[in-house]
């Protein structure tokens, strides 16, 4: 058989200033990705509590609290401590709240919505250190001494009405002071119970704040 001349092709080689470019785009490339997997795992947990919550829900449950949707984020709002010094409502995120919302002068309503909130923290055991309890003043109206024994370790302050509003809102046909509200640690309201709720309701409501710290015991610790 005779001899085949051997052929040879010839590559140009990639310059020095290609391959520069190449590895850039590919260190970018993989930078961005490993940062959106660092985003997920981060939101992951509380995605999964909330999921948990609000999809998978056994046959028969119900929830007594109306769920908001969408849920709304704690604005910007300048509220004043007792001692009246100046406190951003922001600074309630980390922790779950049950918030009430009066004037100072607490009437029969007011006072029964603040015993409610007392009695659900101290009914959720161990777990009560996760939630705590806010009166939110609506007015310029002095805070009743009679009433400092029971706000023992809540969080009282003043915000007027009209920035109260920004934030949150009563039911249809309902008063803004009717309702008690619940806050998530991310600083959204995310929940609202039932205007005028009474003792039977108060119980509901307690399942309802357990099986939220349950959903999110996973991401969630006691303490600001």
């Amino acid at each position: 058989m005779a001899d085949e001349p051997l052929g040879l092709t010839v590559h140009s080689m990639p310059s020095p200033q290609q391959s520069i470019d190449g590895s850039a785009v590919r260190r970018t490339t993989t930078g961005r990705w490993k940062m959106v997997a660092v985003m997920v795992c981060c939101a992951a947990p509380v995605i999964a509590s909330y999921f948990t919550y609000y999809v998978i829900r056994p046959e028969g449950r119900s929830v007594y609290g109306e769920l908001i949707d969408p849920q709304r984020p704690v604005p910007a709002l300048t509220a004043t401590a007792r001692d009246g010094q100046p406190v951003d409502v922001r600074s309630l995120k980390g922790q779950w709240l049950l918030v009430t919302v009066a004037g100072g002068a607490c009437n029969a309503l007011c006072e029964q919505q603040l015993y409610f909130e007392r009695q659900l923290r101290e009914s959720l055991g161990r777990e009560k250190d996760r939630l705590d309890r806010v009166w939110l003043v609506s007015d310029a109206a002095p805070i009743p001494t009679s009433l400092d024994n029971g706000l023992r370790g809540a969080t009282v302050l003043r915000v007027p009405a009209t920035q109260l509003a920004q934030w949150l809102a009563p039911a249809s046909g309902q008063a803004l002071e009717e309702h008690l509200y619940v806050v998530d640690p991310m600083g959204n309201w995310m929940m609202r119970f039932p205007a005028r709720m009474d003792a039977k309701g108060a119980a509901r409501a307690k399942r309802d704040i357990e099986r939220l710290l349950r959903a999110s015991a996973s991401w969630d610790e006691p303490g600001r």
